[in-house]
């Protein structure tokens, strides 16, 4: 085994947590810094030449490659499990920037309950009427400890959206259903697209209050605090699964790396494959990796940092034997419990809109967002099912909807009996930009004690290294959530319908982009169906050690020079997408390194 000189900080993952935690330390420490980054280098100068949909969207350029490193899915203890040969349900990054290159942008804070979620529902329905199995619990930290955090996350990524509860005060035509925000957005909103001009009107004459959604992706040009300027976005389509070729979306490439280039204390190494965390007597002393040449190389490090991707972080805990694995049948353990994946669904129905929308002009979080049934507060519990406890919020798609190879063929069945022959081609030539579904719909997933990963004893990567095992279904009450989301989808999508002049189908439309679901189906967890990449949980935060990993500044309970960062730490899944949430603990976790631990290396409280 190679062994290297060592440094100050290692940092496994080279995506937002990652780099954004690099950025941080270079910047305000003098600390010698090094990110081992498992996938190749990654830039702007590639996705100017290179924006193939083929490549990208359908062969999943930027994705991890399965065939070396996966995951196994089973539903329950009883399931036998079998490796993901293909990503579906979700698509984790690789390369410089990780998934943070081909994210969509969209960029929610977490509504203030949240963060004492199981507080919340116990004084608010009593533990006897949550779901069975359920393992919700409270971050240990509060929306107000990480204010100042989100705050300075959208400065880094200049954030673009509109206020909507600022200091207390309600803002009509931001999210009044927000947390309380103390600055406005660093820019104004995208301009709105042609079709989402009629999601607004229909939300607004439904008696909602739709804003836009926050986005990462530029409205005008920008300068952040350290100085990187990016432009406004162009709207060419390619978001999401795609690297922004003008760099108007916020990606580590874009807005952490040309700060941190010009550091002399930080170093990149691709293609780099961590594999353990070497420690001893209750300290880490650095990883073990897989170099680009096959080599074995030990980097010693006074501090450590896990920054991968959820599932990896807690394999690579787990494979160092680390913490203490989670049973389900006890609940005793921590490593690997509530595990999460964010609950989606779309309407029943779609629209035939009169005219053509041009819909390929858009970004990956270009639109308008409903938040009036988020949470609790505004929900009408005497007209839903019984057991509802939260809703979630309804947007507008955006950009993978729309792009021309992986979309080609989504019609109403009405419009062509069959998948295939002339008829078909015609309807799908004459329809491919007048179809679409107005609504979709994201929720909370809880936490439950049967869903939870673990070391698989059969499957193995490339290395010889078991697996990450995940076990996890939904239940009936992500069931109820669906088809919650399903109804008022429905009913938004028929309101977007008579605003725009529009015809209503029934049944849906078929094709790779379908968002319809069956009344009343009871569907199993897909891996191969595509929800969202938003995977959390393993490693939880928590107040005391015997409920998660790491305490509230991510640093290990059992090993002060180990921090775990990202998603990994979250309790539960939240409505809003993560993005914004992970750079804001991030921050906070760099806080307790650089203003707590370093000056005093110990436990921090």
């Amino acid at each position: 085994m190679k062994v290297l000189k060592p440094v100050d900080a290692v940092i496994v993952g080279g995506g937002w947590a990652g780099l954004l935690m690099a950025r941080e330390l270079a910047v305000r420490t003098s600390l010698d810094i090094v990110v081992l980054e498992r996938g190749p280098a990654r830039g702007p100068k590639e996705y100017a030449e290179d924006m193939d949909e083929i490549d990208y969207v359908l062969r999943n350029k930027m994705m991890q490659n399965p065939a070396d490193n996966t995951i196994t899915h089973r539903h329950s203890v009883r399931d036998p499990s079998a490796p993901i040969r293909q990503y579906g349900a979700f698509k984790p990054g690789t390369g410089t920037g990780g998934s943070g290159e081909h994210w969509g942008g969209i960029s929610d804070r977490y509504l203030e309950d949240f963060f004492v979620l199981e507080t919340r529902l116990r004084q608010k329905f009593g533990a006897s009427k949550l779901p069975p199995g359920i393992a919700v619990q409270d971050w240990g930290i509060t929306y107000s400890d990480l204010e100042d955090c989100y705050w300075r996350a959208e400065q880094l990524t200049g954030v673009s959206g509109k206020a909507g509860n600022l200091r207390g005060r309600k803002i009509e035509g931001g999210n009044i259903f927000e947390a309380p925000r103390q600055n406005e957005y660093p820019t104004p909103p995208l301009i709105p697209t042609y079709a989402a001009t009629f999601f607004n009107k229909a939300a607004l004459e439904l008696g909602y209050h739709p804003y836009p959604l926050p986005a990462c992706n530029l409205s005008q040009t920008y300068t952040n605090p350290d100085g990187v300027s990016r432009p406004g976005c162009t709207y060419c389509g390619y978001c999401p699964s795609f690297g922004c070729m003008i760099g108007a979306k916020a990606q580590p490439s874009n807005t952490l790396l040309p700060v941190l280039r010009r550091k002399k204390n930080f170093s990149l190494r691709n293609n780099a494959c961590v594999r353990r965390v070497v420690h001893k007597s209750g300290k880490a002393q650095g990883v073990t990796y897989m170099d680009e040449s096959g080599e074995e190389t030990f980097q010693p490090a006074s501090i450590v940092v896990l920054s991968a991707w959820t599932p990896q972080n807690t394999r690579l805990l787990m494979l160092s034997k680390i913490g203490r694995q989670y049973d389900p049948e006890t609940g005793k353990g921590t490593l690997g419990k509530n595990l999460t994946h964010q609950v989606t669904s779309g309407g029943h129905s779609t629209i035939v809109y009169k005219d053509a929308l041009n819909a390929f002009m858009t970004s990956g979080a270009v639109g308008y967002c409903v938040a009036d049934f988020d949470g609790d507060e505004r929900i009408d519990f005497s007209k839903e099912p019984p057991g509802l406890l939260r809703g979630g919020t309804f947007s507008r798609g955006t950009s993978p909807e729309y792009l021309p190879v992986s979309t080609f063929g989504r019609i109403p069945a009405s419009h062509s009996p069959r998948n295939w022959g002339a008829e078909w081609k015609k309807a799908s030539i004459g329809l491919w930009d007048r179809v679409g579904s107005a609504a979709g719909y994201r929720g909370d997933h809880f936490a439950y004690r049967q869903n939870f990963m673990d070391l698989d004893p059969t499957w193995t990567d490339r290395w010889g290294d078991p697996l990450l095992r995940m076990t996890l279904d939904w239940t009936d009450y992500e069931h109820m959530q669906m088809d919650f989301g399903s109804r008022i989808s429905d009913k938004i999508n028929a309101a977007v319908a008579r605003v725009s002049g529009g015809k209503l189908v029934e049944g849906g439309a078929r094709g790779p982009a379908a968002l319809a679901r069956t009344p009343g189906r009871r569907t199993r967890y897909s891996a191969s169906s595509y929800s969202t990449t938003h995977i959390q949980g393993g490693a939880v935060m928590s107040a005391t050690p015997d409920r998660g990993a790491v305490n509230t500044w991510l640093q290990h309970w059992d090993m002060p020079n180990l921090w775990v960062v990202g998603s990994s730490s979250f309790p539960q899944n939240s409505s809003g997408n993560p993005t914004l949430t992970i750079l804001a603990v991030t921050i906070r976790a760099a806080d307790g390194i650089v203003g707590k631990y370093l000056k005093k290396p110990e436990a921090l409280v």
